[in-house]
């Protein structure tokens, strides 16, 4: 088979286990329906692989391929065709969008056992993770809006799958809303790629620009490109379209895993990566990148030191790495920023699947300030999450040594002003390392708290459900209704197996490519990256051996310091937070984003739709436009309904009387 017919199989398998969860819902017995979609996803990697042992086989010159099954209009302004892009960038990306979400939905089997919507969570599994594959396989611009906004309705609905929450429902709410912001964006940036290159062709968009279609409209690829960046920092939460990412957490774990480390926040990442014929030309849109990202690392990295919601650490630990990504991309790091989204793929999905299990064993508490002690009752999951927060930290050997530090030396390598974005990302580096070591000591160590206890000594029964019918639930059979238990890895085969699969690749993913020794990711994309003028980065020694050496240190240096502070006791955590209290109530109050945009962007709309309702559509709509009109003819109807008396003279008489008035008339105009 060709590399387009595997193409189309990783959609096709995906699309299948929608329907046939959607179908077979009301039939499926006890796992059935996980399983089923885990073969979907798994068959969907399998078809993956196919492309690319198939891609291998052919020249340099020939892997990027375009298959089309049907045109949905074609004239002579547009051509909007169903068509995939086959070539190494989506190969990679559908590589690890479906290895890691079917781990995550082997976890998942075990993990949502008992809830009442099983079949409806795999459903909703199965059509994010079919989004994610149609927006990194699609041929053009119109196919890639499409995924991108699929990718949008899955997140809500999976954020808010324990719909009788409150608090999930708005999470769901304001991550649609501020996804269709995103949408906007990347609709209107088409549309000004459009009207110079007359094609929705990524392949014939990219030529029309090489061949100098922007030339005289410089300031209008400037504008397409970072209405494009708009699309690609709300899918990616960053900042300021980031506040949706943290309230994210309201869904299941596994959902957190999959939206953190394979599908929706990579989106970006791959969007500027596959415009960067259209951003090269564009340099002041790439600088808009570069800064964004930077920006949200640090912020990110300075909000997740003072989290207690151990989801919410992890979550501003994924905004943080998705800034370097972006960085890195918009730089000209291509291969070290999707390098970047692989690694961190590995260890973040781990990081989240080892959280999960730790929130079943307290019964569903999230609160870091009830976790303690673990390490003994939970080895296989610190082993895990240690693992993981080794890896986040860019500690070698572990993956994200090779893949964070990569990006870094060739923001050095580009010098000028990104030596600025050096210096960020290795202090986004050390306070990495500081807020993961802070969660691990404070979850892990010390003295074990009841449920550690409990657990360790065997007599843990199945955590009830976190959720109090307080809270706007109903305890019946309804499928919005959370389940009673959760499992945890310490006790789950399924949860196991796909946690030390994760574990192997946070651990050796890294080694496919260390600097001055194989470029394997480098060489495989090279292809989907020819006409780059900025894709080689040859780094020189002394920033790489300064680079490598001075990184370890940092996130060495953060352990040592988190474990000064949260591992030795917790009076010392109390002083430090006293010492740095203005710093500690702004990084709370996650600088205050959330408030910003409600003061800038909720409260004027909110006034606005206001004073649409009760003053312009009573007063001008109903009154003026609507009200005068209806009511002449209300009169006139009034009028008529008078003369209709039924008296035979009367209407005799209005007939002689009328045509006494057309005589007249024409008498007049003789």
């Amino acid at each position: 088979m060709s590399q387009t017919t595997y193409g189309w199989l990783v959609l096709a398998f995906p699309l299948a286990g929608v329907l046939l969860l959607c179908l077979g819902h009301r039939s499926l017995p006890g796992r059935t329906a996980g399983w089923i979609g885990s073969a979907a996803i798994f068959l969907a990697f399998l078809a993956a692989l196919g492309a690319l042992l198939t891609m291998q086989s052919h020249g340099a010159d020939h892997r990027q391929q375009v298959s089309s099954l049907w045109e949905y209009a074609v004239t002579s302004g547009i051509d909007a065709r169903m068509s995939i892009l086959v070539d190494p960038l989506s190969v990679f990306m559908i590589l690890v969008v479906t290895g890691v979400s079917t781990l995550i939905h082997v976890y998942s089997v075990s993990y949502l056992d008992k809830d009442r919507g099983f079949v409806r969570y795999f459903a909703y599994l199965n059509f994010f993770v079919l989004s994610m594959l149609l927006l990194v396989l699609a041929g053009n611009f119109l196919l890639l809006i499409v995924g991108w906004a699929f990718v949008g309705a899955a997140s809500y609905l999976l954020i808010s799958f324990w719909y009788r929450r409150k608090t999930a429902t708005k999470a769901g709410i304001k991550a649609f809303v501020i996804n269709v912001v995103g949408d906007v964006g990347l609709v209107l940036g088409t549309f000004f790629i459009l009207g110079h290159t007359h094609t929705l062709e990524f392949l014939g968009s990219f030529h029309a620009a090489e061949a100098g279609a922007f030339s005289h409209a410089s300031g209008d690829l400037v504008a397409g490109c970072i209405l494009l960046l708009v699309g690609a920092f709300a899918k990616s939460a960053q900042i300021p379209l980031h506040t949706w990412l943290p309230d994210a957490m309201e869904g299941p774990t596994p959902v957190s895993a999959l939206i953190h480390a394979a599908t929706m926040v990579t989106a970006g990442v791959y969007l500027i990566a596959r415009m960067h014929p259209l951003f090269e030309r564009a340099p002041a849109a790439q600088d808009v990148g570069a800064v964004v990202g930077a920006a949200t690392l640090l912020i990110a990295g300075t909000i997740g030191l003072v989290q207690t919601d151990i989801k919410r650490v992890i979550a501003y630990s994924t905004m943080s790495q998705i800034g370097y990504m972006v960085m890195g991309v918009s730089i000209g790091a291509y291969a070290a920023g999707l390098f970047h989204l692989m690694t961190h793929a590995f260890f973040k999905a781990l990081l989240f699947m080892a959280a999960g299990s730790i929130i079943g064993a307290m019964a569903g508490e999230q609160s870091l300030k009830k976790m303690k002690g673990f390490r003994k009752a939970m080895p296989f999951t610190y082993g895990c999450f240690l693992i993981g927060g080794l890896a986040l930290s860019g500690i070698p050997p572990f993956s994200g040594f090779f893949s964070k530090d990569e990006i870094l030396l060739i923001a050095g390598e580009r010098g000028g002003w990104r030596w600025i974005l050096y210096g960020v990302g290795y202090l986004g580096a050390f306070l990495t390392a500081l807020y993961t070591f802070r969660m691990i000591f404070i979850a892990f160590h010390g003295k074990p708290c009841a449920e550690a206890q409990e657990l360790q000594a065997g007599h843990l029964h199945h955590a009830e459900h976190p959720f109090n019918p307080a809270d706007g639930e109903i305890e019946d059979t309804d499928v919005g209704f959370p389940g009673p238990s959760h499992a945890i890895a310490e006790r789950a085969l399924p949860m196991r197996f796909a946690m030390s699969l994760l574990a192997i690749g946070a651990v050796g993913a890294g080694l496919i490519q260390i600097p001055k020794v194989d470029y394997v990711v480098d060489d495989f994309l090279k292809p989907s990256f020819a006409t780059s003028a900025l894709y080689e980065a040859h780094t020189r020694s002394g920033i790489l051996i300064a680079g490598l050496i001075g990184g370890t240190l940092i996130g060495l240096a953060g352990i040592a310091i988190a474990w000064r502070i949260w591992g030795s006791g917790a009076q010392t955590a109390t002083a430090f937070q006293e010492r740095l209290r203005p710093l500690y109530t702004l990084f709370a109050a996650k600088w205050y984003f959330d408030e910003a945009i409600d003061l800038l962007v909720v409260r004027p709309a909110a006034a606005f739709g206001r004073f649409a309702k009760d003053t312009f559509e009573r007063t001008v709509i109903d009154d003026t436009l609507v009200g005068g009109p209806s009511g002449l003819v209300r009169a006139g109807s009034a009028l008529v309904r008078s003369i209709q008396s039924g008296l035979l003279r009367y209407y005799a008489a209005m007939i002689v009387l009328g045509v006494a008035a057309v005589g007249l008339y024409f008498l007049l105009q003789a």
